[in-house]
């Protein structure tokens, strides 16, 4: 039997000690879940019924009031943001650019959102592929080149392709739904803050709302993990000194 589907099946079979988050988990402020998510398994039922899951490792907070960088700012409500006023738990999907999808997950505090960044493809990688073929936007002779596993979910509308998450998905209550949903591994203590190497850095992308905010330390992500979408070697190298003092 092929290697790969072998270690896929071994994987599945050891889901079965996985666990969903419950409300309370999402109930928590902004800068707590972003970092509580590194370690957890996003997961998503396709509509073929297969379903894909992954490991979290890059996050970025939005807390909405002053945060000049978030859809809410100033506790400004509108028909694109109302799920990060939704209750803790609603997914939150919008369009950037007119064609790229990013996901989003209320928490507690008006206007809160984390969006996710990276992730770790762990269960049905090959539907995960298929699903990065049909949605490419590129040229078409560059979709006969297989995505790697390291490119699948290194980026929020990587992930979002990977995953098939659209706007359809929008408002999904992720405590509730069958088909959006977070896990915590089997060994539930290895996604506890504690047991975590995390570098807090700058957002991306967002330098339109100034130094201040844009140069806040609301991205995190799992340190020294390869899927992480861009490392920031400078907050790296503050963050080894940290660990090693």
């Amino acid at each position: 039997m092929n290697m790969q589907i072998t270690e896929e099946k071994d994987s599945m079979n050891s889901q079965k000690n996985f666990q969903r988050l419950l409300y309370s988990d999402y109930d928590v402020p902004c800068f707590t879940f972003a970092k509580n998510l590194l370690g957890i398994l996003l997961c998503r039922r396709l509509e073929t019924g297969e379903v894909v899951k992954g490991i979290i490792i890059e996050t970025e907070c939005y807390p909405g009031g002053i945060d000049k960088a978030s859809l809410s700012f100033e506790g400004k409500k509108t028909e694109r943001n109302t799920p990060m006023f939704m209750s803790p738990g609603t997914a939150f999907v919008y369009l950037t650019y007119g064609m790229y999808h990013c996901f989003n997950i209320s928490s507690q505090g008006d206007g809160a959102a984390v969006l996710l960044r990276a992730i770790e493809p762990k269960y049905g990688i090959e539907a995960m592929r298929k699903n990065r073929i049909n949605s490419y936007k590129g040229k078409t002779s560059a979709r006969k080149k297989p995505f790697t596993n390291l490119d699948l979910c290194s980026g929020p509308s990587k992930l979002c392709m990977s995953f098939a998450i659209d706007r359809s998905l929008n408002k999904e209550d992720m405590v509730e739904s069958d088909k959006l949903w977070l896990e915590w591994p089997s060994d539930k203590s290895q996604s506890l803050n504690e047991d975590k190497q995390i570098v807090a850095c700058a957002r991306i992308g967002i330098d339109s709302v100034g130094k201040e905010w844009a140069s806040k330390p609301y991205r995190f992500y799992l340190y020294g993990n390869p899927y992480v979408s861009k490392r920031d070697k400078k907050a790296e190298q503050s963050f080894a000194i940290n660990v090693n003092s």
